[in-house]
C-alpha cells in the first residue's frame, strides 16, 4: 500500500464520512503503517485513511504544536470536543491537491478525543500548527475538504486549478 497514489481531491469517496473503527486489530495497525509510509513519501503533516482510499477513521499526523513541540501519533476515531473561539487564517493545503493552498479560517486552538492503537482513549489540546492540521484531518474523516470552509470563489478557483493540472497531468501520460 506505501506505493499506491492518494485519491485525487475530486474523489467522490472522499467527501463522505468515513466509518467509525470498531476494533483496533493488526489490519488497523498495518494501515496506520502504510499511511505513515505514504504520508512520508509525500512529505505531508497528516494524512486520513480515506485518502488511500480506506474510508475508516483513523488519521495520521506529525506535525509541531505551537510551542514548536513535534507530534507523531494515530488518532483512531477522532472527535474535536472543543474549539477556541478565536479564529486563526493561514495557508493550507492537501496532499490530495499537491502543490496548491488557499487561505483557511481555522479555530487557534482545539481538543480532540481520540483512541490510539493500543485502544487507549486520548484528549489532546492542540494550538498552532498542530490545531489547524487536528482540523484538516478531522474533517477528512468527517466528509469536509479543506476549500469547502472557504468562499465559493475561491473553491471555484481551486477546482479549476486542479482540472486544468489533471488535464495536463493526462496530457503528459498519453504522449509517454
Amino acid at each position: 500500500m506505501p506505493d499506491d497514489p492518494i485519491l485525487p481531491i475530486d474523489d467522490p469517496l472522499l467527501s463522505q464520512p468515513s466509518e467509525p473503527v470498531d476494533a483496533i486489530d493488526e489490519n488497523i495497525r498495518q494501515l496506520a503503517r502504510d499511511m505513515f509510509a505514504v504520508m512520508d513519501r509525500e512529505r505531508g503533516a497528516g494524512l486520513a485513511a480515506v485518502q488511500i482510499g480506506k474510508p475508516l477513521r483513523v488519521v495520521v499526523i506529525d506535525m509541531p504544536d505551537a510551542t514548536a513541540r513535534r507530534h507523531r501519533f494515530v488518532m483512531v476515531n477522532p472527535t474535536i470536543t472543543s474549539a477556541s473561539d478565536e479564529a486563526v487564517v493561514g495557508e493550507e493545503g492537501c496532499l490530495s491537491m499537491p502543490g496548491y493552498t488557499i487561505p483557511v479560517p481555522r479555530h487557534s486552538a482545539v481538543k480532540v478525543r481520540y483512541r490510539d492503537l493500543d485502544g487507549k482513549e486520548h484528549h489532546l489540546r492542540a494550538t498552532g500548527p498542530l490545531a489547524v492540521c487536528v482540523q484538516h484531518e478531522v474533517d477528512h474523516t468527517n466528509g469536509v475538504l479543506f476549500f469547502d470552509r472557504v468562499s465559493r470563489l475561491r473553491r471555484q478557483r481551486a477546482r479549476q486549478y486542479f482540472r486544468k493540472v489533471r488535464h495536463q497531468h493526462e496530457a503528459a501520460s498519453a504522449q509517454s
